[in-house]
């Protein structure tokens, strides 16, 4: 009795019908929400056509449905989305392709994706996970490739910029799969969307942070990134350089050096650097990961330490700020990245606009007082 009653109330809010009404006002004064009976009414279309232009099934002309549309924008009519869900068991299944390497900083985006499966549950909303080789981009073109819709509603990727991976992207698109860019993003595209923060205008934010700490020092800035070809690192090298050419005249920054995730480089490349220069004033960590070169920095720099800014909070970066190692840390909120993501599949997937100012990604900026 009582799961017949659920489904009876689901199925009358999936229609947009108040259960407890027998006949709301369909007029524009009305304080009652505008119902699909309404719709038809406005409309001149019977309840089935509308439900069919709701729900995006065929057979319904294309005169109709602008009919009916301009009958939603006229009556302000705002669909419940979840109970229509729940009312025909429909889930959404959403895929986040990160990469293999990232230590903290992945791993925290990988609690983060846990957190949310709990949140948007009731939502019937599950999003899973795949690692990615992020330097062979045949490997994640191939991964991509091999996804269907039967698999899988929408995928967040993070991966660095390639044709191989752009051509991907493209054949999902075509087979009805939406993609989201996510923090290392690619070139955008009307079908594609990005998640994440405006990077030139992060590494801008850490060349005005590096020049005043260094306002009346002369010298060089050393820049390690783990690859710079990922357009996050990238974006954030040009707007550093264009910052501190422009009003730092007197500090150089050096070519950029590349770790790859790799401890015995990063130590090899930064001692080379050092071997030589003469004066290293900073030190600007490009990379979402900084644990690896932050640990070879503070060796190499044990006296005289340059000033020194990174990316991203995690529990080495933390320690390394409370401990006066790193003087300031550029940071976007993982939670935040992870549910404008599925936010953003989800609205794509139910073709809804999406909430720009819901999903703009701010750029924090962390010293060790604001903690």
């Amino acid at each position: 009795m009582a799961s017949s009653f659920l489904g009876t109330y689901l199925k009358s809010v999936a229609l947009g019908q108040n259960f407890n009404e027998k006949r709301p006002m369909s007029n524009a004064g009305s304080q009652m929400r505008p119902t699909t009976k309404d719709l038809a009414v406005e409309a001149g279309v019977s309840l089935a056509t509308v439900d069919r232009v709701l729900n995006n099934r065929p057979g319904v002309r294309q005169d109709t449905i602008v009919k009916v549309n301009q009958a939603i924008q006229k009556l302000g009519f705002i669909r419940n989305v979840v109970a229509a869900n729940l009312a025909r068991g429909k889930n959404y299944r959403f895929l986040f392709l990160l990469p293999r390497t990232g230590d903290e900083f992945l791993a925290g985006l990988i609690a983060r994706i846990h957190e949310a499966n709990q949140s948007f549950a009731a939502e019937m909303i599950h999003a899973d996970v795949m690692h990615i080789h992020e330097s062979d981009p045949h490997q994640i073109a191939n991964v991509l490739g091999s996804l269907d819709l039967d698999q899988v509603d929408g995928i967040a990727i993070m991966a660095p910029e390639s044709p191989q991976v752009r051509d991907a992207k493209t054949r999902l698109i075509e087979k009805g799969i939406d993609t989201v860019s996510f923090i290392a993003g690619q070139i955008a595209s009307d079908h594609d969307d990005f998640v994440g923060i405006d990077n030139h205008a992060a590494g801008a934010t850490a060349g005005r942070l590096m020049g005043r700490f260094l306002e009346r020092a002369e010298g060089a800035i050393l820049v390690i990134a783990e690859t710079m070809l990922a357009r996050d690192s990238l974006e954030r090298r040009l707007g550093f350089d264009e910052l501190i050419n422009t009003d730092y005249p007197h500090l150089t920054v050096l070519p950029s050096l590349e770790t790859y995730g790799d401890a015995e480089r990063t130590a090899r490349i930064i001692r080379n650097s050092l071997l030589s220069q003469r004066k290293i004033a900073g030190v600007y960590i490009v990379s979402s990961e900084a644990r690896v070169p932050l640990e070879v920095v503070t060796q190499v720099f044990a006296k005289d330490k340059p000033v020194i800014i990174a990316h991203e909070r995690t529990p080495f970066t933390e320690a390394a700020l409370r401990s006066h190692q790193v003087d300031a840390l550029i940071t976007q909120d993982p939670g935040h990245l992870v549910r404008s993501a599925i936010r953003i599949l989800r609205a794509r997937r139910d073709g809804r606009e999406i909430l720009a100012s819901q999903e703009k990604i701010r750029i924090e900026v962390l010293i060790e007082e604001n903690l």
